[in-house]
């Protein structure tokens, strides 16, 4: 249900365009309208001008930026278009894996979002892994890769799936490259795109990396109302904007050009001790603080990579963002749990947000322009 606009504001304050804060203070919903007008003036300001986001003490955020269209390359692997047509051929390669029937593309479909659309995928021998496969559209941007964060750059990420036993499960990496040396074509690539038939894990590695930080996902009307086209967003589009910088706290977590912050949250959803059972980021550092945390995710293209969390647990936007509005689950440790320092402590960024369904589906509504 669109929302009509409150009555026109009074003569003294319409005279002069509110500023942000004071246009946001009109949009609670106390009744079931909004003053969309006030809130696309607040809007059409330049962003340092927008309204407050309502983001927690300590919190490190930055404003909403549209993605630059030059992802960061680190300086001992530059990009070239015979490395990113070398890479390309790779990960669409089933011959990297242990029997030749499952490529990086299998879990990564650019029709897909650069997902595949599974609450978690499946590799050798239809193994079903723990994980949903993250998109790699925006990986070229990210700090760290993987939902526990094990890898620090797509160098080091692309090689973990050729070797692990649920996915392309190779007994090592020597496997996979002896296949690769094997083809006479793969080494007159190499030679092009390194001035070396050389082949080896290293080579491989900087090939999909350098495939991947060629991706980016596709521009949407966000980055084109950033841009400054306001009529890509309609009124509760621009509504939704808004209660995701303000009233429904997403910028606690979802901020910036990229839309994360990079960091590991406990949502809640780790099932200590049950059937899906996953501790996720301690399960790399050792920490039990870290128990139960996951990586932030980018929401860009989001709306293209259901379903969603590092289980698939939700197969829709709406039911994700019901979650967030309810604070996410907070499950309590049995009598058996309680000395247990591996128990996940809730996020404090948590908190119930008595959103009204018009509000949730507004946020939806946006989010499905990023």
């Amino acid at each position: 249900m669109l929302l009509g606009a409150w009555a026109p504001v009074a003569a003294a304050e319409a005279a002069q365009p509110p500023g942000g804060d004071a246009c946001a203070d009109r949009q609670r919903i106390d009744g079931p309208l909004v003053d969309f007008a006030c809130l696309r003036r607040a809007y059409a300001q330049p962003s340092e001008r927008w309204p407050a986001p309502h983001v927690d003490p300590g919190v490190a955020w930055q404003e909403l930026a549209p993605l630059p269209r030059t992802p960061p390359t680190p300086t001992d692997n530059p990009s070239t278009p015979e490395r990113i047509a070398l890479g390309r051929r790779l990960f669409e390669d089933p011959r990297l894996s242990r029997s030749g029937q499952i490529a990086c593309a299998n879990c990564h479909d650019p029709q897909l979002g650069w997902a595949d659309g599974r609450s978690v995928s499946f590799g050798h021998d239809r193994q079903t892994g723990r994980r949903n496969a993250i998109s790699v559209a925006t990986s070229a941007w990210m700090r760290t890769l993987f939902w526990d964060g094990r890898a620090a750059s797509l160098e080091d990420q692309a090689l973990h799936p050729l070797v692990d036993g649920r996915e392309m499960a190779n007994r090592s990496l020597a496997r996979a490259v002896r296949r690769v040396r094997r083809d006479p074509a793969y080494r007159a690539a190499f030679a092009t795109a390194y001035g070396s038939d050389r082949i080896d894990a290293q080579l491989i590695a900087r090939s999909l990396a350098t495939f991947q930080r060629s991706l980016a996902p596709r521009t949407g009307r966000l980055d084109r109302f950033l841009a400054g086209h306001a009529d890509q967003l309609d009124d509760r589009q621009l509504w939704g904007l808004h209660l995701f910088r303000t009233k429904a706290r997403c910028m606690n977590c979802h901020s910036g050009a990229e839309m994360t912050d990079h960091g590991f949250h406990n949502l809640g959803l780790h099932f200590h001790g049950r059937r899906r059972h996953d501790l996720g980021r301690y399960e790399v550092t050792g920490d039990p603080a870290d128990a139960g945390k996951f990586r932030t995710p980018s929401l860009r293209g989001v709306a293209r990579t259901a379903p969603y969390m590092h289980n698939g647990l939700f197969p829709h936007l709406l039911g994700v963002v019901r979650a967030y509005d309810a604070g996410m689950p907070a499950p309590r440790p049995t009598p058996a749990q309680r000395d247990d320092p591996t128990f996940p402590r809730p996020d404090p960024l948590l908190r119930p947000l008595d959103l009204q369904r018009e509000e949730i589906e507004a946020i939806v509504d946006f989010l499905e322009q990023v």
